[in-house]
């Protein structure tokens, strides 16, 4: 068994992830993978769990939260 590096939980399906950094996390659930490894959006503070949309170094969960930030050229897919 493994423990969470989020929620601290011994559970024995327990997974890692390894980055290309060549960091690895272990977790017990895809929760709190993404709670931890997800980029957040620089407008609203969400998660970018999708795509998202990058744009002048930001993250953006999507084009409305980009074209807050001034960023106008950008779209969701339609």
């Amino acid at each position: 068994m493994a423990i969470c590096e989020v929620c601290g939980n011994d559970y024995s399906l327990s997974f890692k992830v390894h980055t290309v950094d060549g960091s690895v996390h272990t977790f017990d659930s895809i929760e709190c993978a993404a709670h931890k490894m997800a980029p957040v959006c620089d407008n609203c503070g969400c998660k970018v769990l999708g795509h998202g949309h990058q744009a002048g170094g930001q993250f953006f969960c999507c084009a409305h939260c980009a074209r807050a930030q001034g960023h106008g050229e950008l779209a969701d897919s339609a």
